[in-house]
């Protein structure tokens, strides 16, 4: 075990990072997972994947708007098995940002999770990955390259990202490979409606909604495949095809 590979997820408990989580888990990975206020949810995880594999998995709280806990939970993530091969930055904060709404506060904190916090937990861990030549992953999104309306602040946040993905590929390269994993519509948002979610699916090639393990399959390929870098995958069903 000392020597299985590690992976460190932001964003982990629930949705598409607790999947990814598990499957990476499930690949001999040893798993380090962030939460902010899902804690329940993070710790339950972890449970279920050390009854699996003893000591194979831990949770951090992780504010993703406070750079010293950034620091401070790469630190922590590192003294935890002592080694880090895989970083998915997954965490992200998505909310409407009409332009007649929005606030100097909800600039910040979506621009802030979604492109700062990956850079500088980047930044902090890149010494240990280059020691194991590892990958970085940034979930971005369709809506980066193709807007989504009254989602401002996202969208240029999620654009960031992408050329976040872009730029530390040729920066870190060779040692580290950086990519990125451009999801569409695998979950409904809470709020959706039937008609909503009809119109949807008649955009969608495919003509069906993803599933989170969609995402996660991507990541793992992502992470063990050694000459792909400065790559964006959407896995959106062909949405993006008609956007």
């Amino acid at each position: 075990m000392p020597n299985s590979p590690v992976v460190f997820i932001t964003g982990a408990a629930k949705r598409i990072g607790a999947a990814t989580a598990s499957l990476f888990h499930q690949q001999g990975y040893r798993v380090i997972i962030s939460y902010h206020q899902s804690k329940a949810a993070a710790d339950n995880l972890v449970a279920q994947l050390n009854a699996q594999r003893p000591d194979t998995a831990i949770a951090l709280a992780l504010d993703l708007l406070d750079l010293n806990n950034i620091r401070q939970a790469a630190k922590q993530a590192l003294q935890s098995f002592g080694r880090l091969n895989v970083l998915i930055n997954n965490a992200s904060f998505f909310q409407p940002s009409p332009i007649e709404q929005i606030t100097e506060q909800q600039w910040d904190t979506t621009l802030n999770s979604n492109v700062k916090a990956a850079l500088f937990l980047s930044q902090a861990l890149a010494d240990a990955l280059k020691q194991q030549q590892g990958c970085i992953i940034n979930l971005v999104d369709i809506y980066a390259e193709r807007p989504l309306k009254n989602h401002s602040a996202y969208n240029i946040s999620k654009a960031g990202i992408a050329m976040l993905t872009r730029s530390l590929a040729l920066d870190l390269a060779p040692t580290i490979r950086v990519n990125g994993i451009s999801p569409g519509a695998i979950l409904w948002p809470e709020n959706s409606t039937k008609e909503w979610e009809q119109s949807l699916l008649e955009k969608i090639p495919l003509s069906k909604l993803g599933d989170v393990s969609d995402i996660a399959k991507t990541a793992l390929f992502l992470a063990q495949s050694p000459y792909i870098t400065g790559q964006i995958i959407a896995v959106d069903g062909g949405r993006s095809l008609n956007m």
